[in-house]
């Protein structure tokens, strides 16, 4: 690959897609377009039906609303350049719009995280705490909360394109890639990336460990409310109303945490699994998050019922 270097020092790049499989492309992106399509469709459709329904004008589904825009815009920041490359092979990527990329892609899955939480707080209140459930996570306790989220992403995740600007680039300019995320930029550098890789991984530890452990602390308390309940029924239906949260966190997590431990720990791990995998933690849970809340949660369900399956509710 003949490198071609802008006139501020930094390189025009190469995305190879998925390495190795390249005479595969085509056919890569007929899922990619689906789970896109599924995931602007699907998240669409929830918010319109939580707008529409009085009912759900409750914190919890205002979170779930908060979700499916962060997932429509994690989407929309991987699956079109992904399908570019996979159809009309235009590898191509100047430097900041990789930057670009970089950026959105890991300030949204940071925001992710912190609505996953969110929400892990909401179910912590309503199971231990029913009666002041109300009181506590107020419409204006829940934009706080998302806001707070979205600042910490933002925040968290601008010193990284900063430290990259600050290395030097010399011949290399090809991502074994689908798209642009902080590692792969940082390992074409051919100058000293110490900084940048510790920062990476501080942030990434800190908000795995931090939000895992702060969800787990929040199971735990609810499962302690729970188990102190007399009705089998009651903790039946306690614990039915965390089972679509419990679906996404792992969704969520699971690939990421995969995704992160091959990248530094699994180095005979093929290129073409990194990148699978870790397209597939940007590109499937936001497509699967509706669906999961549309089947498991008992007023999004009657909802949709209710809008395509009418003559359901007259024969009942």
């Amino acid at each position: 690959m003949v490198e071609n270097i802008s006139d501020f020092g930094f390189p025009s790049l190469f995305l190879v897609g998925i390495p190795n499989l390249g005479r595969f492309h085509v056919w890569f992106g007929f899922p990619v377009c689906f789970i896109y399509i599924l995931t602007l469709l699907g998240n669409c459709l929830l918010v319109l039906m939580i707008k529409t329904e009085s009912s759900l004008h409750q914190p919890m589904y205002f979170f779930l609303c908060m979700l499916a825009f962060n997932d429509m815009a994690i989407s929309s920041s991987t699956a079109p350049k992904m399908l570019s490359i996979f159809w009309w092979h235009a590898h191509g990527i100047d430097f900041d719009s990789c930057l670009t990329q970089m950026y959105f892609i890991h300030t949204f899955s940071i925001i992710e995280s912190a609505l996953l939480l969110s929400m892990a707080f909401d179910r912590y209140i309503a199971i231990c705490y029913p009666l002041r459930y109300s009181n506590i996570l107020t419409n204006r306790v829940v934009i706080k909360m998302g806001l707070i989220g979205a600042t910490r992403g933002i925040l968290m995740v601008l010193p990284c394109p900063v430290l990259i600007k600050r290395l030097t680039y010399c011949t290399q300019n090809v991502i074994q890639h689908s798209y642009c995320e902080h590692m792969a930029l940082v390992k074409l550098a051919c100058s000293d990336t110490l900084v940048n890789r510790v920062y990476g991984i501080c942030v990434a530890l800190s908000v795995m460990v931090v939000d895992l452990g702060l969800i787990a602390g929040s199971y735990l308390k609810i499962l302690q409310a729970v188990f102190r309940l007399s009705s089998k029924e009651a903790r039946s239906k306690a614990l039915s109303t965390c089972i679509a949260h419990v679906c996404a966190i792992l969704l969520s997590y699971l690939p990421a945490l995969f995704s992160f431990l091959t990248h530094r720990i699994g180095r005979k791990v093929p290129a073409y699994i990194h990148t699978i995998i870790a397209s597939i933690y940007l590109l499937v849970p936001p497509a699967l998050n509706p669906l999961v809340y549309g089947v498991k949660t008992k007023q999004i369900r009657d909802r949709v019922i209710d809008i395509f399956f009418p003559k359901m509710i007259l024969k009942h």
